[in-house]
């Protein structure tokens, strides 16, 4: 099983992260950060990449991500929906596929980050083909423990054995504290595929954008270019 906050329209580390996990835990139950990316991606722009930033209401610091919640006094779903549909990918293979369960997400109101966050997430996972039960950790209890001690106790209340972790948490995951609790540790070992981006030439690939850069350039090849990425030397 794997953990991890829940991400706006996210990357394709966490994507595959999910792929490869038999269960997967959101953690709504942690600190929101704020510049982080549980409220804004990257999408592809026709220069640099384009920023998609969910505004929401300015609390505490100490504000849960499941405390947080979406600012639409702000017009971000118009903004966001048409830097999509106009600047980004009208010209991309497959916009035409995914045009109208994208455009829904954006009718939709939001009034949790959480909800829509995991929204953005199954709309990718729907896209792709990815199965995997996702859990969120604020509907699983109460759990006391901070950094490695609260992965440890998610995990164990999931009843895993074995919590798949990216390679970014090596300098502070604590390995020892999972195994007092009975879990090993798997670390991901993301590699990134390269594909065609349709305003790119083969050159100028542009890594780290969400997800829905690799559906949008790659429809229904993109699980298995995601896939295939990791058996690559």
């Amino acid at each position: 099983m794997a953990l991890h906050q829940p991400h706006y329209l996210p990357w394709l580390g966490l994507l595959d992260k999910i792929d490869r996990s038999d269960r997967f835990v959101m953690l709504d139950n942690v600190q929101f950060e704020r510049r982080g990316w549980q409220n804004r991606n990257y999408v592809a722009g026709s220069g640099e990449p384009v920023l998609l930033t969910v505004p929401v209401v300015q609390g505490s610091r100490d504000d849960r991500i499941q405390d947080k919640v979406v600012d639409n006094s702000q017009k971000w779903k118009h903004k966001h929906y048409k830097a999509l549909a106009e600047h980004c990918y009208r010209k991309s293979p497959y916009w035409g596929d995914y045009r109208d369960e994208v455009a829904h997400l954006y009718e939709q109101e939001w009034n949790g980050l959480t909800e829509l966050a995991i929204a953005t997430t199954r709309l990718l996972m729907r896209g792709l083909g990815i199965d995997t039960p996702l859990l969120l950790a604020s509907e699983m209890g109460d759990f006391p423990g901070h950094k490695s001690e609260l992965l440890a106790q998610v995990c164990a209340k999931a009843g895993a054995t074995t919590m798949l972790s990216g390679d970014g948490a090596r300098d502070y995951l604590e390995p020892e504290t999972l195994r007092r609790y009975g879990i090993d540790v798997e670390w991901q070992g993301f590699r990134h595929p390269v594909y065609p981006q349709h305003a790119r030439g083969p050159g100028d690939f542009v890594p780290r954008l969400s997800a829905i850069d690799l559906l949008l350039n790659t429809g229904p090849e993109a699980l298995h270019v995601l896939r295939r990425a990791r058996t690559q030397n």
